[in-house]
């Protein structure tokens, strides 16, 4: 029996699990960390924290299951998107990682379309610059702290310093690197002419490579510190909406994926690097050269329903939440919830979007409250929808995943909102389990990505289909919702 590891660096936790070649998952295990705000539009982390947490999990692993040591084949990762890791020529890091929730750039984003006009830059990357992507991130450095900026040597992203870490061989991949939006996404290279003109070093940025194509090896120290054996093959793995598309068996075109994370996506791959006009959404590369991946995100997402849950209505589980809101009707009695707790980037990409809740009166209770929050982020993600659908995709089913997908009535929402049925996958962790698979493909495991999933992935018989009268409810408070940040816009 072969085994795999799948490596999940997420924005509070950090999930490895062990799986069989067959798909079955043999067990997990997951640390905790949080954001470190200095100032309210700041987030950053301490990656090499994040780094030794992750091999605590997989030593949590080894130590649990040794009988599969010398016979797991490969590791991947999944990993947050967009942060910027900044290292010297001893390869430690030169301050905290300044991740994706970070808002402190905006006056770079100006100098940099300053230096290249907007329409020019967003046709190469196909993505309009935001803060918290590692470009913006790193033009804020090279202003506000020169002596940070003149000791970098390589600049990478958050799960790309890890497998550094465990392999001590540098690069990253096409679905992270155009996450950078540095990148020219259709040739899938860096975008060189932009980094010239930028007065960046090229020399700053690492090789790019395939998700599946294999990175190098897990290292004598990473086996001293995890119980890995050394020599087994680690592959370069891919940004965590990706990989939880490849988790969910979303390789080729047809099926949407809504995803409700900390922050929340709705994805399809594409077969062409197909971009909205006005760039309200993203357009990545996919993990394979004739793959992309068109995604709207929105960056209020559960981070929103834990936000209620523990500053506003004290509880303490995300169980009992939704047990409370299923008691009020959809539409929350008039309630809405416009989510953008930490600005927004699709439709409006606004770093200084704030949250509201609309229509408030004395007669709602905890229940509304809670109900309009889970309403209001698929509202945000039918906007994304509705920008899919005037582009001209098409897709035949939409599966939800993330922890949209675990309550029903979560998933009844999005039935209702959407107006199509929705599927879930089996697969628990999926993007620990995309991971895995990106391995198992890079070190001949699977011949294909397609056979991966074909083998892998099964979805549930457990299919949620829309309701006609919440439908309409929905329709008709959709229509307000959209009417929320343009009419507010200039307050914020």
């Amino acid at each position: 029996m072969q085994y795999y590891i799948g490596i999940d660096l997420g924005t509070s936790s950090v999930k490895s699990l062990l799986m069989e070649e067959g798909g079955r998952a043999v067990d997990t295990a997951q640390e905790g960390y949080d954001i470190i705000k200095q100032e309210q539009q700041y987030a950053e982390q301490d990656i090499d924290l994040l780094c030794d947490a992750a091999l605590g999990t997989i030593r949590t692993l080894m130590e649990k299951h040794p009988e599969t040591r010398d016979y797991i084949k490969g590791v991947g990762y999944s990993g947050q998107m967009h942060g910027l890791v900044m290292t010297g020529k001893n390869g430690k890091p030169q301050r905290n990682a300044i991740i994706w929730a970070d808002q402190r750039s905006q006056r770079e984003i100006q100098n940099i379309y300053s230096v290249i006009p907007k329409e020019e830059y967003n046709q190469t990357s196909l993505n309009s610059l935001s803060t918290g992507f590692l470009i913006s991130s790193l033009m804020w450095v090279k202003e506000h702290e020169p002596d940070v900026y003149s000791k970098i040597s390589k600049v990478m992203l958050p799960k790309d310093y890890l497998r550094y870490r465990m392999c001590g061989e540098l690069g990253t991949d096409m679905s992270d690197a155009s996450s950078t939006v540095i990148f020219d996404t259709k040739n899938r290279q860096w975008a060189w002419d932009f980094i010239d003109r930028l007065g960046l070093e090229r020399e700053l940025f690492v090789p790019c490579h395939e998700s599946y194509e294999i990175a190098g090896e897990v290292s004598a120290e990473c086996e001293a510190l995890t119980g890995l054996k050394a020599g087994t093959k680690i592959v370069y793995g891919g940004g965590d909406s990706l990989m939880q598309a490849v988790g969910n068996g979303i390789i080729s075109p047809g099926t949407l994926s809504a995803n409700i994370g900390t922050a929340s996506q709705l994805a399809c791959s594409v077969g062409t690097p197909l971009y909205d006009i006005e760039y309200r959404t993203n357009t990545f590369c996919h993990v394979r050269e004739d793959r992309w991946m068109l995604m709207g995100a929105n960056l209020s997402g559960g981070v929103a329903l834990k936000w209620l849950m523990k500053n506003i209505l004290d509880m303490h589980s995300f169980d009992d939440m939704t047990a409370l809101a299923e008691k009020a009707p959809a539409g929350s009695r008039g309630l809405l919830f416009l989510p953008y707790l930490s600005g927004e980037r699709t439709p409006y990409n606004d770093p200084d979007a704030k949250g509201i809740y609309h229509g408030l009166t004395l007669s709602h209770t905890k229940a509304e409250l809670i109900r309009s929050t889970m309403e209001g982020i698929i509202f945000g993600l039918k906007n994304s929808l509705e920008i899919f659908q005037d582009m001209g995709v098409e897709f035949q089913r939409i599966l939800a995943s993330g922890g949209g997908a675990r309550g029903r009535l979560f998933r009844q929402i999005q039935a209702d909102m959407f107006g199509k049925e929705i599927y879930t996958s089996l697969i628990q962790e999926q993007a620990c389990v995309g991971a895995a698979i990106t391995a198992a493909v890079g070190t001949g495991g699977y011949a294909s990505y397609e056979e991966a999933c074909s083998r892998i992935v099964r979805l549930s018989s457990d299919v949620v289909t829309p309701d006609v009268e919440n439908q309409k409810i929905y329709e008709e408070r959709y229509q307000i919702y959209k009417e929320l940040y343009p009419r507010n816009k200039d307050l914020f």
